[in-house]
């Protein structure tokens, strides 16, 4: 484990998040010398990650999609390993076969990540009546974008979780972005949760750039779930800063609102927050961020490091 994503408490909730920060804009600028291959990040979301996966219990499982670096460091992962397998190199949790878009940890409980938009909540209903037959006391927290919840899996995986009542978590991170189109291209709402309460299951959206909004609200769902064993759906609305897949220019995206976006920046929030309330000293936010640059320094050394897979490895570990 990371060592940083450990517990709850205000300054390890700020250390998470920087280390997302600095793990993503470090991968982005890997990709950018030409010294790893392109991938997607969730830059300016990462209170989302943290407050959600700090709230989750140790037998609890996470199924993620193409933005899963903050979930995967949030729940404890290495960084070197993360990025031994974004880099394809033997030593990463999937021995670089996964690459960033398929992903999984699964002594962290993360069963999988999914490219194909949607593809983890088609999965959800399934992983969690697996937990119920076994009786499982972990629930299952399913991340996904409003780009996802466009499409029709969305509705009939909500359905049967409601129908069923099984112990799942909708975690909608609404970043305002599917890919290049803008939300309000292709939806008429403007909270995703109104969708999601007519299933009769209970919907909230909280300030997605608000930490300390989002572990309270993930805590009380995921209480609400082992109590009653039935979904909730909680919406983080938030915003992505960097494009959709490294290298993004952003030229289809408003100045104007990144700009208004940018001043209400996760980190950054928290931080004064921390500040005013005396919890932190700027001595310990700058020693926050030193030890993180050694993190990501020790990070990219390892991934570096570490060989390629041996060609022996192509067909192991395959279903078909």
């Amino acid at each position: 484990m990371n060592g940083i994503c450990t517990n709850q408490n205000p300054e390890s909730l700020l250390e998470c998040m920087i280390l997302i920060r600095a793990f993503e804009e470090n991968n982005a600028r890997l990709q950018a010398a030409g010294k790893a291959p392109g991938t997607c990040t969730s830059v300016g979301q990462e209170a989302s990650a943290v407050g959600v996966v700090r709230a989750l219990g140790k037998d609890d499982l996470i199924l993620t999609n193409h933005r899963s670096a903050g979930h995967l460091l949030a729940r404890g992962a290495d960084p070197g390993r993360i990025l031994a397998e974004v880099m394809g190199r033997a030593d990463g949790y999937c021995k670089g076969k996964s690459g960033s878009l398929h992903i999984s940890v699964k002594e962290l409980g993360v069963v999988l990540t999914s490219t194909i938009v949607g593809g983890e909540l088609s999965l959800a209903p399934g992983v969690a009546l697996s937990q119920s037959m076994l009786d499982k006391s972990g629930i299952v927290a399913c991340f996904f974008g409003d780009g996802a919840a466009c499409e029709g899996i969305f509705h009939e995986s909500i359905n049967l979780a409601a129908v069923w009542n099984l112990p799942v978590l909708y975690v909608c991170e609404n970043n305002q972005w599917q890919a290049f189109v803008h939300r309000r291209e292709t939806m008429g709402v403007d909270r995703i949760s109104e969708w999601a309460s007519r299933y009769g299951i209970q919907s909230i959206t909280v300030d997605g750039n608000d930490v300390e909004a989002v572990s309270s609200a993930a805590s009380q769902a995921i209480a609400r779930i082992r109590e009653f064993g039935k979904p909730v759906f909680l919406e983080t609305y938030t915003y992505r800063v960097r494009g959709h897949y490294e290298p993004d220019d952003q030229a289809y995206a408003d100045p104007r609102e990144r700009s208004r976006w940018a001043e209400k920046d996760p980190i950054d929030r928290y931080k004064e927050k921390l500040l005013k309330r005396g919890l932190v000293t700027a001595a310990d936010v700058d020693w926050i961020h030193e030890s993180v640059n050694c993190i990501i320094e020790a990070a990219t050394d390892f991934a570096a490091g570490s060989p390629f897979p041996d060609a022996a490895e192509l067909l192991t570990e395959v279903y078909a």
